[in-house]
């Protein structure tokens, strides 16, 4: 049986020289690869305590929504600004170039629910901080994030100290 790493397809250089792009579109291609990387998220988590699973836009809705129907939970996105129809929370977060907006709805978190964030990739964890910003916003408690990938060498983990962090496979580098 091939390893969950055997199934992420890197690309050197992509999208700048000394990058190596780790690709997940790989992984989910295959039936096998799919599979695992679910079952090996399930696993990451099987002794957290969650109410609810909040993923976001678009791979976090890949990974998420199969952790939280496998495990009976309810499913909350986050999504890009202007995309969701009710009532929402924003939050501006910093990219590598410039910022981007994320939003959820103002009801789909419950005071005191405990949350599970499920997500491809942690890099910076920029997006995670703004996440967690918004279900605290909410009155959720964040007790963990689950990542298929994470690039240790962009320590996203110092800006999520004080969270609970699995991630299946962790890639020294950038």
């Amino acid at each position: 049986m091939k390893k969950i790493e055997d199934y992420v397809r890197t690309i050197p250089d992509f999208p700048e020289p000394g990058i190596m792009f780790r690709d997940v579109t790989s992984v989910l291609q295959d039936a096998d690869g799919l599979h695992l990387s679910i079952d090996l998220l399930q696993e990451k988590v099987k002794d957290l305590e969650f109410d609810v699973v909040v993923g976001p836009e678009s791979r976090g809705f890949i990974f998420g929504v199969p952790v939280a129907y496998n495990l009976r939970k309810p499913f909350v996105p986050i999504r890009k600004k202007g995309k969701l129809p009710c009532e929402t929370l924003s939050k501006e977060y910093a990219l590598e170039y410039g910022t981007a907006v994320i939003e959820i709805h103002k009801d789909a978190i419950k005071p005191g629910q405990k949350v599970l964030i499920v997500d491809d990739l942690m890099a910076t964890g920029g997006t995670s901080e703004a996440m967690i910003s918004l279900i605290e916003e909410l009155g959720g408690e964040v007790v963990g994030l689950a990542f298929l990938m994470e690039l240790a060498g962009l320590n996203g983990r110092d800006r999520l100290k004080g969270y609970r962090v699995d991630s299946v496979i962790c890639y020294e580098g950038k």
